[in-house]
């Protein structure tokens, strides 16, 4: 007879308690499999390549985004060129300086005299006189060609302040869209988890009917999920309030209504940075519109250093006069003789600079030049600067990146995943399940972060190295 130890028996005996309890779990553990696996779904999506199916968009995600028919960020700075009234009042500015280059090339207008003289007054009734003389100011020293030049580099520096403002403005719009797309994945996270803790609120709420779980867990599920309602309303509106900022930015009228494109998720392809910091730099140092506005306000100064110097030449006017000139004699020989006398004289007036030379003006000029060359000195260790801040942050995110892609997302979705099941299963509490989601929720809010910086980072450089609008600089 063969012997069988205790313990074999007893685990034997187990067997079918065992089982049947496994059976009963797995039912439930089936029923609630569907409602529950969606979180991890709704984790995943979130920072995997964005999908672009319309079936995938919630109703009410649908209202801010369309990845066919919505609006870039590309688009939008292309509209904020055409539709911004800033913008466009600063273009005015061109305008002007057109009119003023006008102005100077204008030569001065000459003078007409006119004199009449008569006797008539003083007793000497038979005299009179008639002068009509016209002056023509002369400009020496190439006064005329200097304005000219003094205009023509005011002109040119204003169609640079101007596109510098448009750099700018694209910039704001870059930065206004990646806030708008981070409220919008936030928005997306927030409505996914709300919604599957509603139907986590049913399978508790059944279970509670059933004597299976205690009513202090629906209640305390309840509380979460009208959390995560008011931090949707709140979220939603940051949303909208940065959809009315891209708007005003853009010049697109109140009463239009436009959805985003772009995901915050997939880096973007329209443009890619400069391979190496140096050449972003070199880039930068020769397309920048503020470098190019330093340097033309630079030979602004210059010009109006040799306009001063040309306006400290004497004053020059030419000028030509007609004389007609009648007289009376009445006591002589032969009675009153008349006289009338046509005379053309030629004159030039030359004014003697001994005092003022222009020298406040010549001096001015000169620390306008300094001035200049220090701002052009001082910009370009900005535009370094900024490029290199830019492009560090760009190599930092995308680190930051894949750690919380590889490591704090998916680990989070997979505890939440294993949490739930394992409280439908009885080992686990609600609170267990409750702060772990919270947990993957402060996850996700920083990952969008990371996300909105890395696009913000992006964008930055863009501007930073002055590239063009559309297109790749490279």
């Amino acid at each position: 007879m063969i012997s069988v130890p205790k313990r074999v028996v007893a685990y034997a005996a187990a067997l079918p308690v065992l089982f049947s309890f496994l059976v009963a779990n797995f039912a439930i553990r089936a029923k609630a499999q569907n409602k529950t696996d969606d979180l991890v779904v709704v984790a995943r999506s979130s920072n995997s390549s964005a999908e672009p199916e319309r079936s995938k968009v919630s109703g009410t995600i649908e209202l801010y985004f369309d990845p066919l028919q919505g609006i870039s960020s590309i688009d939008l700075v292309q509209r904020a060129l055409t539709s911004n009234l800033e913008l466009a009042a600063a273009r005015l500015e061109i305008s002007k300086a057109r009119a003023r280059l006008r102005q100077a090339g204008l030569r001065p207008n000459p003078s007409l005299d006119v004199e009449q003289m008569t006797g008539g007054l003083t007793g000497s009734a038979g005299e009179r006189e008639t002068s009509i003389g016209v002056a023509l100011p002369l400009e020496v020293g190439g006064q005329r060609r200097r304005r000219i030049d003094v205009v023509q580099a005011q002109l040119e520096a204003t169609e640079a302040e101007v596109a510098e403002r448009e750099r700018r403005l694209a910039a704001e719009i870059f930065v206004a869209y990646a806030e708008a797309l981070s409220e919008l994945r936030d928005l997306k996270i927030t409505e996914g988890i709300n919604e599957i803790d509603l139907q986590t609120a049913r399978f508790v709420q059944a279970r509670v009917n059933e004597g299976e779980s205690a009513p202090i867990e629906l209640s305390l599920l309840q509380v979460e999920v009208d959390r995560l309602k008011s931090r949707r309303a709140l979220v939603e509106g940051r949303l909208q309030a940065s959809l009315l900022r891209l708007k005003n930015l853009a010049g697109i009228p109140f009463n239009e209504s436009f959805r985003l494109r772009e995901d915050l998720s997939v880096p973007q392809v329209e443009w890619q940075p400069p391979a190496s910091l140096d050449a972003a730099v070199e880039i930068a140092l020769r397309t920048r519109p503020d470098l190019k506005l330093a340097q033309l306000n630079l030979e602004v100064a210059r010009a109006g250093l040799s306009l001063a110097q040309s306006q400290s030449a004497p004053e020059v006017v030419a000028s030509a006069k007609y004389i007609q000139n009648r007289s009376i004699f009445d006591e002589t020989p032969v009675g009153p003789i008349r006289d009338r006398d046509k005379l053309l004289t030629f004159g030039v007036s030359v004014g003697i600079p001994v005092f003022n030379r222009n020298q406040g003006a010549k001096a001015e000029a000169a620390l306008a030049i300094s001035q200049a060359e220090r701002r052009q000195e001082f910009l370009q260790t900005v535009v370094r600067s900024e490029v290199a801040s830019a492009y560090a942050r760009v190599g930092a995110v995308e680190k930051s990146l894949t750690v919380f892609d590889q490591g704090v997302i998916s680990r989070s979705n997979d505890n939440i995943r294993a949490i739930r099941a394992a409280y439908q299963l009885g080992e686990f509490k609600i609170t267990d399940l409750l702060t772990e989601q919270r947990r993957l929720l402060d996850s996700q809010k920083e990952f969008t972060e990371a996300l909105a910086e890395r696009y913000r980072a992006l964008a930055d450089l863009r501007t930073a190295i002055g590239s063009p609008l559309t297109g790749n600089e490279r």
